[in-house]
């Protein structure tokens, strides 16, 4: 939308409260930063490198933002903005150990003095972001924003991508391809065609305010078409 994403706590507070917009990982993180601190927890801030749908060799920027969490005295790993494949549950900071959450098991796998965050997908683990213990200050964090939300191949800025766990699945939406990944192992994908379809899955499965947003129905209207010119 060729808006500014911004990381103050009062507009983070302002997009994801008040407006019910959603957001990607600096937002979803610092916002639940936010909490973990007025809340007395201790929170260092960490930066990882994607590798989920990377090709192999590929180094990326540390461009996703995770939480290092002490929880009685004992580290775990946050982090409420990975997409498709967000957490659902804190993982301890123990590598080379399955953890179940309320979805997927993931596991942290240690090399060198990194960590590799995998998840148990279709009975194969897969990488999903690697990372280190160096603390990150929020200015880091600034500049990182600043490039995934305004580069011009920045998948942010050239796609629409949607993605909320529920109680048996995970929806995702990519422009406006919709899926539903269920626990059982089912996918179920579906093509949504008209400006109605896709605001209603926004809506009513993503439960986004859209209303808060300007010229949505002419964005929406340009991805259909766009998505129709590529197939």
């Amino acid at each position: 939308m060729k808006q500014p994403v911004k990381l103050d706590l009062a507009s983070l507070q302002q997009k994801l409260i008040n407006e019910g917009r959603g957001g990607y990982c600096f937002e979803q993180n610092s916002l639940l930063r936010a909490v973990l601190l007025a809340l007395g927890f201790q929170v260092t801030n960490l930066a990882a490198r994607v590798l989920w749908n990377m090709p192999s060799g590929t180094i990326a920027p540390r461009s996703h933002m995770v939480l290092w969490v002490n929880i009685d005295g004992e580290p775990y790993i946050a982090d409420v903005g990975f997409g498709g494949l967000t957490l659902t549950a804190p993982l301890a900071l123990t590598p080379d150990m399955e953890q179940p959450t309320s979805h997927e098991p993931f596991r942290l796998i240690a090399v060198d003095r990194s960590y590799i965050m995998q998840a148990y997908i279709k009975q194969e683990w897969k990488s999903l972001y690697k990372f280190d213990l160096q603390e990150q200050e929020l200015p880091d964090y600034e500049v990182s924003n600043w490039y995934v939300s305004t580069h011009p191949h920045s998948i942010f800025v050239t796609n629409l991508m949607v993605a909320k766990p529920d109680s048996n699945c995970r929806y995702a939406l990519w422009n406006n391809q919709f899926t539903v990944h269920y626990l059982d192992g089912r996918t179920e994908h579906r093509v949504l065609s008209t400006v109605a379809e896709l605001r209603a899955t926004l809506e009513n499965v993503f439960c986004l305010n859209l209303g808060a947003i300007t010229e949505i129905d002419r964005m929406l209207q340009q991805l259909i078409e766009r998505s129709c010119a590529m197939t």
